[in-house]
């Protein structure tokens, strides 16, 4: 079997994508690593403290809160990318606007 760098599901690793999970209900965003069987690998954060998180580079303070995280596949329930729609613009591209950075740069620090 030959491996690449595509997921099953089209998604490739290294995208950005919003995680939904269910029991209990939770939406995480990051870049993706893995989606195998057992369940996604990410490094990213949960949504509710994204808004946190730019501000804290925003402003050069400390914030604890992005990580790499392991969900098990039973507590998925939806997988898309980041992606701008109708005019509205991506988390990637919101980090991007608001801090100066990509995604990409700020997680190499």
């Amino acid at each position: 079997m030959q491996e690449t760098d595509k997921t099953a599901s089209g998604i490739q690793r290294g995208a950005a994508i919003v995680l939904v999970l269910h029991n209990p209900r939770e939406k995480c965003w990051g870049i993706l690593d893995e989606i195998s069987p057992a369940g996604v690998f990410l490094r990213g954060l949960d949504l509710n403290a994204f808004d946190d998180w730019m501000s804290a580079i925003v402003h050069q303070e400390p914030f604890v809160g992005f990580g790499d995280l392991f969900f098990q596949m039973w507590r998925v329930e939806r997988i898309s990318k980041d992606e701008a729609s109708g005019g509205v613009p991506s988390l990637s591209e919101e980090v991007e606007r608001r801090t100066g950075h990509t995604v990409e740069d700020l997680l190499r620090n």
